[in-house]
């Protein structure tokens, strides 16, 4: 399998962004951002390890403190031995370090469902390209990826799903499939069996819009005017997350332009529509309460599309025109805008309706980042898509749990690791600035993504960094974990915990906004970057931050309202409370917490009372429409190592449950020194867009077996 991997821009040299306070201003600006009255920036950089004669990072101890007598029952059979779990990790380390590559990072193929293909066949025609070679090859993966009994789903062994199968549906058209054939009248029966086109999800409906297979005046009204709204106002463009922002943005202009491509009769799709097109319902759903956001912002939008007929066009040039620029700017240092499929997408579709030539410089990056996305299979001369790449967030993982195994941080693999991390500093102001007045600082997702640092990146990458480095050994790492700790410093949240990419990103009205139906509007507090947060300060200045720390203590008062009745944690980023558990208890641990207390015991005895009996542990992607399926899947690797660290974090490692985790790992090791999974463990959109993540079934097992060698050795895991 041949992969094309998108390349990192040439990172511009950097400046001195860290600079001695020039008055008392800046001083009470970092204490504000900190929120710790007397902790300013002098402060700041003295904790973080800026180089001040006297201060450094440290490592966390040596010894594991252990809570207390495990309240689970020991097995009678003796605990895995050394020399098994090393020889485990000597396959595994091995496996790993054979897959980097030449230049230091690490990434694997990042997975999602079939509306990438459909975006791509779709793509290609609206570009006039309908007889792109590359089409009948996205075309093969849609027509292999559909359920047996027809249509698509979101997630790996998932339940059909509209918005995905109504996609699919209509690009294999597009694509040259008849609709008479076997497997599409499979799929067409399902579609109108869950109501219809109609039931689709508005972005769904906005790619039926290009094509003239769904009316303009029946999709949400996104105008471009939004860019005029000031940052004050309740509602604005960055009061969205920040991948909503980069879709909407580029959006509102091909919505201000209404562009349409026909399409041949053979391709159209009347009859996904229960009882045909012309007799379908194609408004906007309202609530049967009378007040409600949503039934606000419909009238809100039926306004917008009455004053669409009757456009200020002089207000209307304007504001294309700012967004225009608003992308355009974005495109630097950036593997498209946002570095994530559907903005970039949009971005280069909005200038296509601009009036952009395909070899306009612009056009021409855009378009390469978005080619740069596909990866040939030859074994069945297939193109898969892939959302982004994940490169940073794959090397900085991969680093962590070699390092908790006991690799060489002075080796090649890890030095060139922490050379390319190093390169991937974010030196320029973002969107985030908007509210976080922090110089820049932190790393992003991607090859290249200088606008949109993330705040787990980010932690990842420092706590790789620090376990790679010596403190005071090379001082560009002290300086670069200084930015990242006052960066994310200043991006926590006003409820005391963290989110991805903004701060205070959390108004969660705007989620009934008509075009907010993919369900990622905002980008509030999550209990998974909280906590790894927390792993993070314990991580690099345990002399510092404890659970006393006014900022830690803020982030475990907002676990403690997040938890679960039943103990256990969401999980915003990783399927789901297998994810969000085992990290919460990981990152209590680190930073100080007692670990005895009640509500961190009922978070350990639920995630004993979920485990397999094969001694693993699973859990699928319909926990977030169903929270009664919590727990309940099929073994994974990735969710068992989950599991594993939460356990050895809160003190168990001899207990039942940790043995026989750890003898499910073992057990299941390839003799090639790796995991196979076929389950989706990764999370996109809750609900909406799910994700493979194709090295998960290895560091986080190696990394579990890491930690678990450590407290064999009686060493902190």
């Amino acid at each position: 399998m041949k992969r094309r991997m998108g390349s990192a821009l040439p990172r511009e040299p950097g400046r001195d962004l860290i600079r001695e306070p020039r008055g008392v201003w800046r001083e009470r600006l970092q204490e504000w951002i900190a929120g710790v009255p007397g902790f300013g920036w002098q402060a700041a950089m003295s904790t973080a390890g800026d180089g001040v004669s006297g201060t450094s990072f440290q490592l966390p101890p040596g010894v594991y403190p252990r809570p207390g007598d495990s309240a689970l029952p020991a097995l009678q059979m003796p605990s895995p031995s050394v020399d098994r779990v090393e020889s485990a990790i000597t396959g595994s380390s091995a496996w790993l370090v054979d897959r980097q590559h030449q230049d230091g990072y690490w990434v694997a193929e990042l997975e999602a469902d079939t509306t990438l293909e459909s975006y791509f066949i779709l793509f290609r025609t609206f570009f006039g390209k309908r007889d792109d070679p590359r089409i009948p090859k996205y075309a093969k993966v849609l027509r292999e990826s559909m359920l047996p009994d027809g249509a698509w789903s979101n997630y790996a062994h998932g339940p059909v799903e509209i918005s995905v199968s109504v996609l699919s549906y209509f690009a294999l058209k597009v694509a040259g499939v008849s609709a008479e054939e076997p497997d599409m009248q499979r799929a067409r029966d399902a579609i109108l069996g869950l109501g219809g086109a109609t039931k689709a999800n508005t972005y769904t409906k906005f790619h039926l819009a290009w094509f003239d297979q769904y009316g303009w005046e029946h999709v949400p009204a996104i105008p471009p005017e939004m860019m005029f709204i000031p940052t004050i106002a309740p509602i604005n463009i960055y009061e969205m997350s920040s991948w909503s922002r980069t879709i909407f943005v580029s959006l509102s202009v091909i919505c201000a332009l209404k562009p349409v491509c026909p399409l041949p009769p053979e391709c159209h799709v009347d009859e996904l529509f229960v009882g045909g097109r012309e007799h379908a319902d194609l408004s906007l759903p309202r609530t049967k309460e009378a007040l409600s956001w949503t039934n606000f912002f419909l009238l809100t939008n039926k306004a917008l599309k009455i004053a669409e007929k009757f456009p200020i066009q002089a207000a209307r040039r304007a504001a294309v025109k700012k967004a225009e620029k608003w992308i355009i700017e974005r495109f630097e240092a950036s593997g498209g805008l946002g570095a994530i499929l559907p903005a970039m997408m949009n971005s280069v579709m909005a200038l296509k309706v601009l009036g952009y030539a395909d070899d306009h410089p612009v056009m021409v990056e855009g378009l390469r980042e978005l080619d740069a996305l596909e990866i040939y299979d030859p074994a069945d001369d297939s193109i898969r898509i892939q959302p982004c790449h994940s490169p940073v967030w794959d090397t900085s993982i991969s680093t962590y749990a070699l390092l908790q195994c006991g690799f060489d941080p002075d080796g090649e693999p890890i030095r060139k690791a922490v050379n390319w991390m190093l390169a991937r500093e974010v030196k320029r102001p973002g969107d985030w600035q908007i509210k976080n007045p922090a110089p820049p600082g932190g790393w992003y997702f991607e090859f290249a993504n200088e606008f949109y640092p993330d705040v787990d990146d980010t932690i990842m990458v420092m706590m790789a960094l620090r376990w790679a480095t010596s403190p005071g050994a090379r001082q560009e790492v002290e300086d670069a974990i200084a930015r990242g700790l006052i960066w994310v410093r200043g991006m926590q949240n006003e409820d005391g915990g963290w989110a991805s990419f903004d701060r205070d990103n959390d108004k969660a009205f705007l989620c009934k906004v008509p075009f907010a139906d993919h369900n990622a509007m905002i980008d509030p507090t999550t209990a998974d970057i909280t906590s790894r947060t927390l792993e993070m300060l314990a991580t690099i200045a345990p002399a510092t931050y404890n659970s006393q720390h006014p900022i830690v203590s803020r982030a475990i008062d907002f676990l403690k309202r997040d938890q679960c009745k039943d103990g256990s944690w969401f999980g915003r980023w990783g399927v789901n409370y297998l994810y969000g558990t085992p990290q919460v208890l990981r990152g209590l641990n680190l930073i100080g917490e007692d670990m005895s207390q009640p509500y961190v015991r009922k978070a350990v005895n639920w995630l004993v009372s979920v485990q397999q009996p094969d001694g693993g542990w699973g859990e699928r992607c319909d926990t977030y429409e169903n929270p009664a399926r919590k727990g309940l899947g099929p073994s994974t690797p990735s969710q068992s190592a989950w599991a594993l660290i939460g356990l050895l974090a809160a003190g168990e490692g001899n207990g039942a449950s940790v043995r026989s985790g750890i003898e499910y790992l073992l057990k299941r090791q390839t003799p090639e020194g790796t995991w196979e999974e076929d389950e989706w463990t990764g999370t996109g959109f809750p609900r909406v867009f799910y994700l493979k993540y194709h090295y998960y079934r290895h560091y986080w097992p190696l990394m579990a077996l890491g930690q678990y060698r450590r407290f064999l050795l009686g060493r902190r895991p």
